[in-house]
């Protein structure tokens, strides 16, 4: 059972209400219960120090860790569905940094085309991404790329293709940390249109536009799909605006990629995502952003 508030004030009593009912709910409830009351939304201070720092946390795991002094590679990768990381480890071309002294992941290094690489698989989604980006650039890290995969929310052409995100709609709680509260959290201005010099590098498309950062992608429901088409967003994702607005914040060279590669499940045959289920094009898309930023 459960007490609805209408807009006159009264209260009705009622029960067993679902989704749809909820939502009316919430609409009359809202003036009761403004923005400026949600956790996520105050108490942030963007322009102050945490007493919680990357750099401790690391001092204290190198410590308990026993990891050796050392730096980690100047170019790092973020490969949150670790497809990547499992193809090097299978073809022996990537080893354990030891000098990465993370709780929660294991960082390879592995050469390509004379460059040495940092690359840490499973970070998914937007506080895990940024936990391990605010920890890779107090061991070194330089620049960071990030590959994730995504789902397709305007139908541009058929997976599986890169899109250079140069906006993430904010529709997690990371970023808010990190920035005050936007629509969109912006890719670095210097790396707009990059997507231009990659293509020749590439035997699959690369678009450039905006994506959908969520937290719940099981709660991808078709009004806010509707919503994302609206705004021209072409897939939705899980750590895009939590990395830029982080990127913004502290002043980092961070490019995020989505490898579309299906249609949320909609389609049967879904999820491919092409040859070395799309290692062989992720390195292709690494070498060529790594060559424009040299």
């Amino acid at each position: 059972m459960s007490i609805i508030h209408s807009r006159s004030g009264n209260s009705k009593v009622g029960k067993n209400h679902g989704p749809l009912r909820m939502a009316g709910v919430w609409s009359e409830m809202k003036p009761r219960y403004a923005e400026k009351h949600v956790p996520l939304l105050t108490n942030k201070f963007h322009d102050r120090p945490s007493v919680f720092s990357p750099e401790n946390l690391m001092r204290e795991a190198r410590r308990q860790n026993a990891n050796p002094a050392g730096k980690i590679p100047e170019i790092c990768i973020l490969d949150p569905d670790g497809d990547l990381v499992r193809k090097l480890a299978a073809d022996k071309k990537s080893a354990q940094n030891q000098a990465w002294a993370c709780y929660h992941t294991t960082l390879y290094s592995f050469e390509h085309q004379n460059v040495e690489y940092g690359i840490v698989g499973g970070a998914v989604g937007a506080p895990f991404a940024v936990l391990v980006a605010e920890e890779l650039f107090v061991s070194g890290c330089k620049s960071l790329i990030s590959v994730t995969s995504a789902g397709q929310i305007l139908k541009k052409r058929t997976p599986p293709y890169f899109i250079l995100i140069d906006k993430a709609l904010r529709d997690e709680g990371t970023s808010y940390h990190y920035l005050p509260p936007a629509k969109y959290a912006h890719i670095k201005r210097e790396f707009r249109d990059t997507h231009r010099d990659l293509q020749d590098s590439l035997t699959i498309p690369i678009e450039q536009g905006s994506t959908w950062t969520t937290d719940a992608p099981f709660r991808e429901v078709q009004e806010a799909i509707d919503y994302a088409r609206g705004e021209n967003i072409l897939a939705v994702e899980m750590e895009a605006a939590a990395l830029y607005a982080f990127a913004e914040a502290r002043v980092k060279d961070i490019i995020c990629f989505a490898l579309v590669t299906n249609q949320m499940g909609t389609e049967t045959n879904d999820f491919e995502k092409g040859d070395g289920r799309g290692t062989t094009e992720t390195l292709r898309l690494i070498a060529a952003v790594t060559r424009r930023w040299s």
